[in-house]
């Protein structure tokens, strides 16, 4: 039976979905922006091997608000594991989701596996981005940073009344883009949606949004990797969103830094999963669970 519970994490209150099962325990993890839903899909692809419970990332979702830093996203993970029981969780996570699974097989290497799903902070210095130009690779991550700057500048807006409709149907219409379960994808739009004082905004706030960047920006994963000694996955995507491709050049130079840098950590498993963008937890649930319960096992 699937359980959702509240647990008190002391700062904040952390929204969790427990999908059951008596297997070794795997803790699921989503990205920035996202929240607990838009893991179901992975989650029941991993339910036969695993007890899978996802978590809203404090700001996110039904979880509650609190000042973002690597040190309290980690807590907030050990208090869940306290509280539901998960003894020696694997901890498998998507973008800013793979960073903190990173994080935490630094900090534990009891676990059995912690597995990082295109979970990479951000290009922000031209030595990541091999094979271009360092002039040209300093003007592009300039115009990148512009377009970050725009979306943390819009995070946290509130949505007209009138305009809630129309946004929910261009959701869906955005789920039959990709492929995606309509219900679980609607569920995970408005699960991000606060309604307070007769006004409806989109989680998480601007402030979060910024807090999370910076983090991002500063985060170097190689001495992390370096450092881990429990077993470790990273899947990389190997081609770009629709919002990437006007910046191909540039993600197929971090691209290539990753692998290379990956390469660098002998004990560093990775996969450059064909035909797999940033979405690949909505591209490829099925392909991504098997390489996954095979690695942990």
């Amino acid at each position: 039976m699937i359980n959702d519970r509240l647990i008190d994490a002391g700062e904040v209150q952390l929204a969790t979905r427990d999908f059951g099962g008596d297997q070794p325990p795997l803790l699921l993890l989503h990205g920035a922006g996202g929240n607990l839903a838009q893991m179901t899909g992975l989650a029941r692809e991993l339910r036969p091997r695993h007890r899978v419970v996802t978590v809203d990332l404090r700001g996110h979702g039904r979880s509650a608000d609190g000042p973002w830093t690597w040190d309290a996203a980690l807590g907030d993970l050990a208090a869940v594991c306290v509280q539901l029981e998960l003894e020696r969780p694997a901890v498998v996570g998507h973008s800013l989701g793979g960073m903190l699974a990173a994080l935490w097989g630094q900090r534990h290497p009891e676990s059995p596996g912690v597995v990082s799903l295109d979970g990479n902070p951000p290009p922000t210095h031209p030595e990541q981005l091999p094979g271009l130009d360092p002039e040209k690779a300093a003007a592009e991550l300039a115009r990148l940073h512009a377009i970050f700057d725009g979306m943390q500048a819009a995070a946290g807006q509130t949505i007209p009344a009138e305009q809630l409709p129309d946004l929910v149907e261009r959701q869906r219409m955005a789920a039959r883009d990709m492929g995606a379960n309509e219900k679980v994808w609607i569920e995970g739009f408005r699960r991000n949606l606060v309604h307070a004082g007769g006004e409806t905004s989109i989680r998480p706030s601007a402030a979060l949004t910024a807090q999370m960047r910076d983090a991002m920006n500063e985060l170097d994963l190689g001495p992390v990797h370096a450092a881990t000694t429990c077993p470790q996955l990273l899947v990389l995507a190997t081609r770009d969103l629709p919002e990437q491709e006007p910046f191909a050049e540039l993600y197929a130079a971090y691209r290539r830094y990753l692998v290379e840098r990956a390469r660098a950590v002998p004990h560093l498993r990775h996969v450059q999963l064909a035909d797999a963008s940033h979405a690949m937890v909505i591209e490829q649930p099925t392909a991504l669970a098997a390489l996954i319960t095979d690695f942990l096992a």
